[in-house]
């Protein structure tokens, strides 16, 4: 792997663009680019119309949405497919998977594991030797926020709905949450402003590291997107390599589809999702067990 992955990049990174890393998406005329590193927005304020507009969306079930993009990038990110799930969380409920027994580094849970009934299962949050920060479920705190400026949390509260709420904010300790997972780090917060620390290098993230790519993010009409990123050479052959896009480049993409917010979840080979699709289950493995999923059947009460 280590071999055919240098060769792969030698080729790969002959392809860079002079001006540096690029976003083109694939449209019915082509491919057309529509960000640059060097022109990056500071504040995504609304979606961009060739990126979302291009989105035909699919009904999988009640509620639940989703259909592919595909991207072009720089390097080994020449070819990328995004796998979209949009949600009403209103029309969904969510549980929170703890394995019972645990490896060192990752878990024992995997998305061909969610029930039968399940409409939409994922990796949830970051991991150490279990699932980092805080953890709330069916309303009782099991773990403390964790510490971090870009640390947001995923919160379902009594009436339903889903948000991301910033790390600042996290000290009401589950008052009103039904349910809560804590990932970093923060893509888009407030209302679509990226972090310094995406748009700086020396800030504490990794701005020039490519990877498979897993996130969440809060749309402005109350619906919530997830975004999963496979690569796409040879015609998908190879969708398990942790070949993608860049953190800033996942601002881009969470920011262009319409959101507000977004955090990265656990990404690279941990990066997994279920997805039920009308009488059709669409499985996209990961290639590690994980130590927290997401797990979402159709709501029954009114």
């Amino acid at each position: 792997m280590p071999l055919a992955r240098a060769a792969f990049l030698a080729l790969a990174l002959a392809a860079v663009p002079p001006d540096g890393p690029a976003l083109a998406v694939r449209t019915a005329e082509g491919w057309n680019t529509w960000w640059r590193a060097d022109a990056a927005p500071a504040r995504w304020s609304a979606a961009h119309p060739e990126v979302a507009g291009g989105v035909r969306w699919r009904t999988a079930s009640r509620g639940v949405e989703w259909s592919e993009l595909e991207l072009s990038g720089s390097g080994e990110a020449h070819r990328v497919r995004v796998v979209l799930v949009r949600f009403d969380p209103r029309a969904l409920q969510f549980r929170l998977v703890l394995p019972a027994k645990r490896d060192v580094w990752a878990g024992r849970w995997s998305v061909e594991e969610a029930p039968p009934d399940a409409v939409l299962a994922l990796n949830a949050g970051q991991f150490t030797a279990g699932p980092w920060g805080w953890l709330v479920r069916d309303g009782l705190e099991e773990a403390p926020p964790g510490s971090g400026p870009l640390a947001p949390a995923v919160v379902l509260d009594d009436a339903g709905a889903m948000r991301l709420v910033p790390p600042d904010s996290l000290t009401v300790r589950g008052a009103r949450a039904r349910l809560a997972f804590q990932s970093y780090p923060t893509l888009l917060e407030g209302d679509g402003d990226v972090p310094l620390a995406l748009r700086e290098e020396g800030l504490g993230v990794d701005l020039s590291h490519r990877d498979s790519r897993l996130a969440i993010g809060e749309l402005r009409d109350g619906r919530m997107l997830i975004a999963m990123t496979r690569f796409d050479g040879l015609g998908g052959a190879l969708d398990l390599l942790p070949f993608g896009f860049t953190a800033p480049e996942m601002v881009a993409i969470m920011g262009a589809l319409g959101c507000r917010r977004a955090v990265l979840l656990d990404g690279g080979i941990s990066s997994q999702l279920r997805l039920r699709d009308g009488t059709r289950t669409r499985i996209w493995p990961g290639l590690r067990k994980v130590a927290l999923g997401l797990v979402a059947v159709e709501r029954t009460d009114p």
